[in-house]
């Protein structure tokens, strides 16, 4: 019996099917597991199509491992497995971890699996040296005394974090702050980090997060906020696994956290690890009831004043760089753009598409926050270079946004002397057509159509593709004029003008631009321009 199901083909499942997905999600039902986020899915099914066995791989963590009950006695659970280490090894992953059912344990012992924690009901193995190499980095910073951790993911940073610190300070010899590392946060985690060490008391040790607290592979419904049957287990792991290996290698013997009156799933988790921990929990009152969801609530009606107010002034260029990026996000994701390039479209470039845009502005991210903390504009300007430079990196060469770092830079810097910060930029003279204003010259006249016509009809309208006409039919645009002459770029504002004013096909206007090579970029950028000033001055 067992060879007519080993040597069936083990097979990856298209996940992006409806259909594919869906027959593993009732695989999964059926055998008391649910789907969850995965990367790839594979499986030995029979001869009339019925899934036997499966078992998925998100990152280097191979979840979702079933056999069906018919099949529970074939062996098919290793064959499976071990396929799925070949294919990670192929990309490079040496050391996987698996969170699976208890029952599971010795068949992934026998490949080579090692438990590093276990709840009632599910056990978290890992194949490799990981924890321990993590662990012994952890044991390279440990001081005597009386130690106490603080495991955070500040997204972002809040006034309410660094009272957190400030009252547990006060408790121990030394405070160890553990940022969440999985990045599907708002702010990256590179950022939270960069917040918690600039915001964080005097004293503070800030240590590099990791895959063994609140991750995917130990709590992946932390991050969907979901206090559904499986987040217990995932809490149990998750606390098992700090209490067995993170706190002795600290040498901890208190862990703090805030209190939390309105998210149930991590309230939970806050009860839980006075419940387990073989170790002080300090729960520590909030302060003002400032959260970071409220930040973020702010920060997604583009109200940077309020969100500022709530954060440490460290964590406020992060604010600034997320509203920056939001802004050349948001003028991407419109569409019917005429000559732009969008999530409909490719407009008028064959040079491009919103893929290479999204690659783009992941690399020019991190940029954002610097140049809003940059101490000269010297420093802006080399800054700018260096934005360039990565831009041009994950492009292949194409430059796509070097429009929109000199102005989002200029108002990142100081958006309250955008003209003087343009000036001190300039090293030579402006060479520009006669009667054209050009960006530098727009920029060191402190943007006045912004301010006098863009921002107050956007504000009118929150129309983005409305908005984009109106700049369109004002602005002198040098990318059009270098495309097809002063002439053509004339009729271009005339022709948006009419269609704002009068009416018509927006998609006709795309389709001649399309076909005319007409690529209204610089209006791109001041649309994104235009969107940013309106969250950062109300």
């Amino acid at each position: 019996m067992m060879e007519t199901y080993v040597n069936q083909h083990i097979q990856e499942i298209p996940l992006s099917s409806p259909f594919f997905r869906g027959k593993v999600e009732r695989f999964l039902r059926a055998n008391g597991l649910r789907m969850e986020a995965l990367d790839s899915y594979y499986t030995l099914e029979n001869a009339d199509g019925d899934i036997l066995a499966g078992a998925g791989l998100r990152k280097d963590v191979i979840q979702c491992v079933a056999v069906a009950p018919e099949a529970r006695s074939e062996g098919l659970t290793a064959p499976l497995v071990s396929h799925i280490i070949a294919v990670a090894a192929s990309q490079g992953i040496t050391c996987l971890k698996v969170f699976t059912k208890v029952e599971n344990t010795g068949i992934f012992e026998s490949l080579g699996f090692h438990v590093l924690a276990q709840a009632p009901q599910a056990v978290l193995m890992e194949n490799g040296r990981g924890l321990e190499q993590y662990c012994a980095s952890l044991k390279a910073v440990r001081r005597p005394g009386r130690n106490g951790v603080v495991v955070m993911n500040a997204n972002p940073f809040t006034l309410g974090h660094r009272y957190l610190l400030e009252e547990a300070m006060k408790q121990v010899d030394h405070l160890y702050v553990i940022p969440v590392k999985e990045d599907v946060s708002r702010f990256p985690y590179k950022a939270r980090k960069a917040m918690i060490k600039a915001g964080a008391p005097d004293g503070v040790i800030v240590l590099e997060g990791s895959d063994y607290q609140i991750s995917q592979a130990t709590f992946p419904t932390y991050f969907l906020k979901d206090l559904s049957d499986a987040a217990p287990n995932q809490m149990r792991l998750d606390l098992d696994l700090f209490a067995r290996h993170i706190a002795p290698a600290l040498g901890a013997s208190v862990r703090f956290v805030g209190s939390e009156p309105s998210d149930a799933l991590t309230a939970r988790y806050n009860q839980l690890m006075q419940e387990v921990l073989p170790l002080d929990v300090v729960e520590i009152p909030r302060l003002d009831n400032i959260s970071a969801s409220e930040v973020r609530s702010f920060l997604e009606e583009g109200n940077f004043t309020s969100a500022a107010a709530l954060v440490p002034p460290a964590s406020r260029p992060y604010l600034l760089a997320d509203l920056a990026h939001r802004a050349l996000l948001k003028e991407l994701d419109t569409p019917l753009k005429p000559g732009l390039v969008g999530p409909d479209s490719n407009g008028a470039h064959t040079d491009m598409d919103d893929a290479l845009m999204l690659k783009a502005l992941s690399a020019l991210y991190p940029f954002w926050a610097e140049m809003a903390a940059a101490p000269s504009v010297s420093a802006l300007r080399e800054l700018g270079l260096d934005a360039e430079k990565a831009m041009l990196s994950a492009t292949g060469g194409v430059n796509t946004h070097k429009g929109a770092i000199y102005a989002l830079g200029l108002a990142l810097f100081d958006p309250d002397h955008i003209a003087a910060t343009a000036k001190a930029m300039s090293r030579d003279g402006v060479l520009v057509r006669p009667g054209i204003t050009g960006a530098r010259e727009m920029a060191e006249g402190g943007y006045r159509q912004l301010f006098d016509d863009w921002l107050p009809f956007y504000r009118s309208t929150r129309d983005c593709q409305k908005t984009l006409l109106r700049i369109m039919s004002t602005l002198d645009d040098t990318c059009v004029i270098h495309r097809v002459g002063t002439a053509r770029a004339q009729q271009v504002k005339a022709e948006a003008k009419a269609l704002l004013e009068e009416g018509g096909e927006l998609k006709d206007l795309c389709e001649k631009y399309a076909a005319e090579r007409i690529s209204p970029g610089g209006a791109a950028d001041m649309l994104a321009l235009t969107i940013f000033i309106d969250s950062i001055k109300k």
